[in-house]
């Protein structure tokens, strides 16, 4: 099939680019967890929760609506009407957003304005040169515009933090400088002067790209609010010091949603212009039960080798983290799968089931953590995001059947046996338990994942 061809091509292209740095960012660790307090990575955790939340607010993700018509433009005039139609918007948006969020942060007092700021910019930056790139499919240079993103923030962040000693400050300077000149640099590479051109900007361009992005809009923000809701009541409740084992906890799962970002950014362009093939329900399915299995296996075999490499890379207070994991990586297994209907929806220009089903998530999520957090800790932040994504995940199936009926295969039953015992295995810290469920892990993740491995060895095969 030539559509899951492409996709897996564009997917492999995209990984490439940010694996290597995702890797040296988790050896960083013990780095982090040595020379930061738990409060002063806390702090900037909530920084960046904060940051990521407005994003969609100041865009209004006009960047989602231009990769998404860039897709269906064939000529450069339509493409110079998207570019100029979001650029000039996002930037008077910025403006305007950043007034309000001085004038704000200067009566809460908050000591971090002025970075916040300028964090915000940094990631719009990003925002507009990533979906520029793919909605151009310059995939091989999103990828190298990932790494060096990846790579720059990196050593800067040593600089910073190993040699002048800037502490809690460094996080902030490395990733706004790291991302703004790559950002600008990826502008520049893909002549974005060629298409800026504003005697093309359309109001009824304008007018158009809104109503796709404007419904993405509070999905964005209802999303980001179940890790907004979550910090602001760890660190209400609980403090600074625990949003910092919280964050680095966090860490670890978030393995599956790197391996799933991969997938999602070729992922949307693939699922749009699969609806006009004929044979897009076979399409969707293969992909969805292809994609259930492979998270699935990477869920079981975090949790499985993670107690042979947690004491290497977390130090001193954020061992308390090791406990959390478990639930975080299941919690985001089934965000994943959920953002997989997601790019359907997408796919169909109908976005505005997507709010919907994350504010209720949202209203879900802090029910449970506020009655639960003083008697459960961190526990019960942990659980109420674990039952606001399952309920997101099964409600947008229901309602994907509109387009779609995603077919689901048997293995769930046994999926769930595997993942409790393995993380039973997990929780009893006994050596020959936690190597039983490893092998446990193992074996059973390649047996799931057979038909693509057997693929990867027959064309191995062939080439040698």
């Amino acid at each position: 099939m030539n559509q899951k061809r492409e996709l897996i091509k564009n997917t492999l292209i995209i990984s490439i680019g940010k694996f290597s740095t995702q890797i040296v960012s988790f050896l960083l660790l013990p780095l982090y967890t040595s020379l930061l307090t738990t409060s002063e990575y806390g702090a900037y955790d909530f920084l960046n929760t904060i940051s990521i939340f407005l994003i969609p607010c100041v865009t209004l993700l006009m960047e989602e609506g231009m990769f998404r018509f860039l897709i269906d433009s064939d000529t450069d005039k339509e493409k110079s009407k998207v570019f100029s139609a979001t650029i000039i918007f996002s930037f008077l948006s910025f403006l305007v957003w950043s007034i309000i969020i001085f004038i704000f942060g200067s009566i809460m007092k908050y000591p971090y304005i002025i970075y916040l700021i300028f964090y915000i910019l940094a990631s719009l930056l990003s925002a507009l040169a990533g979906s520029a790139a793919r909605g151009l499919s310059k995939f091989k240079l999103y990828s190298l515009f990932c790494f060096l993103s990846s790579f720059f923030t990196i050593i800067l962040n040593i600089v910073f933090i190993v040699e002048l000693k800037l502490g809690l400050v460094s996080l902030f300077l490395s990733y706004i400088i790291a991302n703004s000149l790559v950002s600008i640099w990826l502008l520049l590479k893909i002549k974005i002067y060629k298409y800026a051109n504003f005697k093309n900007l359309e109001r009824k361009k304008v007018v158009e790209m809104i109503k796709y992005s404007f419904p993405l809009v509070p999905n964005s923000i209802s999303w980001n609010a179940i890790a907004l809701t979550d910090r602001l009541l760890i660190i209400n409740f609980l403090g600074e010091g625990k949003n910092g084992i919280y964050s680095v906890g966090n860490r670890f799962p978030t393995i599956i949603n790197t391996c799933y970002s991969y997938f999602n950014l070729s992922w949307k362009e693939s699922a749009s212009k699969a609806v006009k093939k004929e044979d897009k329900d076979d399409f969707y399915n293969s992909v969805f039960i292809d994609l259930k299995h492979f998270l699935m296996a990477i869920s079981i075999l975090i949790i499985a080798f993670l107690p042979f490499i947690f004491n290497l890379l977390i130090k001193n207070d954020y061992r308390e983290a090791y406990y959390y994991i478990p639930l975080m990586v299941i919690a985001v297994y089934f965000s994943n799968m959920s953002n997989f209907c997601s790019g359907i929806f997408s796919a169909y220009k109908d976005t505005k089931i997507l709010a919907k089903t994350t504010i209720v998530a949202t209203i879900i999520n802090l029910l449970v953590g506020f009655s639960l957090i003083k008697f459960l800790g961190l526990y019960a932040t942990i659980l109420g995001t674990l039952i606001s994504y399952i309920v997101i995940y099964f409600y947008r199936n229901y309602k994907l059947r509109k387009y779609i009926v995603l077919k689901h295969d048997n293995y769930l039953f046994l999926s769930m046996l595997v993942l409790l015992l393995v993380g039973l295995f997990y929780y009893s810290k006994n050596l020959y338990l936690i190597c039983l469920g490893l092998l446990l892990a193992v074996s059973y993740s390649m047996y799931l994942n057979r038909t693509f491995i057997k693929a990867i060895f027959k064309k191995i095969w062939r080439k040698s």
